[in-house]
């Protein structure tokens, strides 16, 4: 079955993309409004083609400028976000040399950083408060990395920066940004269990086509997307306790899909 599900996942997948791919391509060259939504509906069927079904709790904040703080788990983060907003993400360099990923992240017109290089800083945050001021959603991983899909690492508060910047370029003096926790809870709608639970993460260590096909043999994951309660990044904030409070929320929201419970 697992063959059965890798060649309806492909022809899925390659005719949205033979659909789409051309109409992405002239919009990302012409700047068109068009690239940012498009990305949505091809996520949408490429989620459907794996078996990953998404919940989503909340609901995304309606104010501008905004960035979306995100754990992160594994590879299918991408795909369950972009399925339920119009984002764009900020990822470290090497993403863009990765087979299949790079193309698609560069397709999302992703904002690449080199962290080691402090000199390029101001101008990556620079680009990324551009965009949100310009009303683009964008998507951070405060983590810095992936983990096991359990819970929530260390956020570095130095990767609030771009909010900070962005600060300046807002009509009304303000960032907004939005905790959300992404959480795997699920196998054929039953509560996903110790057995399957190293579906939920992609560690470093673990190779993308061995994970790819464990997905496609369960057929049908369950994915929870929580949007908390944003917070006003103002010129006035202090880095280190918006990320502690974005922390505590999207650990909060995190723990409660996990254990299948609502936050009162």
């Amino acid at each position: 079955m697992v063959w059965v599900r890798m060649i309806y996942a492909a022809v899925v997948i390659a005719l949205a993309s033979i659909l789409l791919m051309p109409f992405q391509l002239l919009a990302l060259k012409f700047d068109w409004k068009l690239r940012r939504t498009l990305p949505r509906l091809w996520h949408k069927f490429a989620c459907h083609a794996l078996g990953i079904r998404v919940r989503v709790k909340g609901s995304l904040e309606t104010r501008r400028p905004l960035m979306l703080c995100v754990n992160h788990a594994s590879w299918m983060d991408i795909m369950v976000m972009s399925s339920v907003a119009d984002v764009s993400f900020i990822a470290k360099i090497e993403v863009s040399g990765w087979p299949v990923f790079g193309h698609l992240a560069k397709l999302q017109k992703s904002v690449f950083i080199v962290r080691e290089e402090k000199r390029n800083t101001g101008n990556q945050a620079n680009e990324i408060a551009g965009r949100m001021a310009d009303g683009e959603i964008i998507v951070l991983f405060p983590e810095g990395t992936t983990s096991d899909g359990n819970r929530l690492l260390e956020v570095k508060s130095s990767l609030f920066g771009a909010a900070a910047m962005a600060v300046p370029h807002s009509p009304n003096g303000s960032v907004f940004v939005q905790p959300v926790a992404i959480a795997y809870t699920g196998v054929h709608g039953i509560a996903m269990g110790r057995y399957h639970r190293p579906l939920a993460g992609w560690p470093g260590d673990v190779e993308l086509m061995p994970h790819l096909l464990d997905v496609l043999r369960m057929g049908a994951l369950d994915a929870e997307v929580s949007f908390g309660e944003p917070v006003d990044y103002r010129a006035d904030s202090k880095r280190k306790d918006v990320s502690a409070t974005i922390a505590q929320r999207i650990r909060a929201m995190l723990n409660s899909s996990l254990r299948g419970r609502d936050i009162a």
